[in-house]
């Protein structure tokens, strides 16, 4: 893990810490990517950011760029960026939530947003 990861994650509640770092291994699963840490915030690109994660007290909270609007269990709510990419916020309090369906629509975000989506 980078200096940059555990500078961020410093004093951050431990479970949430713990789920951020499980979704970093499913949005490294994906492929090769750009991993930015910010002060606020990591976000994961190719070309164009696909997905980023926050802690808020003892939540994760994850944003996913898709192509299309989906529902899920954990939505908290869904609002277009673009005329092409909505942007997905989930709130995750527990490990069982990052499961096969959410890995499937991070490797969606990551395939078809990642890219970019100009001349698509």
């Amino acid at each position: 893990m980078s200096a940059a990861i555990d500078e961020y994650l410093a004093g951050k509640d431990p479970d949430a810490t713990e789920r951020l770092l499980q979704f970093r291994d499913l949005v490294l699963a994906c492929g090769e990517v750009d991993e930015r840490v910010h002060r606020t915030e990591i976000a994961w690109a190719r070309a164009r950011v696909f997905a980023a994660a926050f802690i808020y007290s003892s939540r994760l909270e994850i944003a996913l760029d898709l192509r299309r609007r989906v529902h899920h269990p954990q939505l908290r709510e869904a609002f277009p960026t673009t005329k092409t990419v909505i942007t997905h916020r989930l709130t995750i309090t527990s490990d069982d939530q990052l499961d096969d369906t959410l890995a499937a629509l991070l490797a969606e975000a990551y395939d078809t947003v990642g890219p970019g989506t100009r001349a698509r």
